[in-house]
């Protein structure tokens, strides 16, 4: 795994749990987007979870639905 991307997720993440600013919908699915290509599922789904429970009606939950479905075993 090529590291400054891991870390570059990793601070993603903590922008988006600790509240940054913006479009907390469109940032938590980029960082969750971004974890699975880092093949780091566990992450992902968290994510995905997070945002159906926090925007239920947005666009950004009607994508992590479909990715959890595409990718959950």
């Amino acid at each position: 795994m090529n590291r400054p991307i891991h870390l570059l997720a990793v601070l993603a993440l903590t922008g988006v749990l600790t509240g940054c600013p913006g479009n907390g919908a469109r940032e938590m699915l980029d960082t969750a987007q971004l974890e699975e290509v880092q093949d780091n599922r566990e992450n992902a789904h968290k994510i995905y979870r997070k945002i159906i429970e926090q925007y239920p009606d947005s666009p950004e939950a009607d994508k992590a639905r479909a990715r959890l479905d595409a990718t959950e075993e």
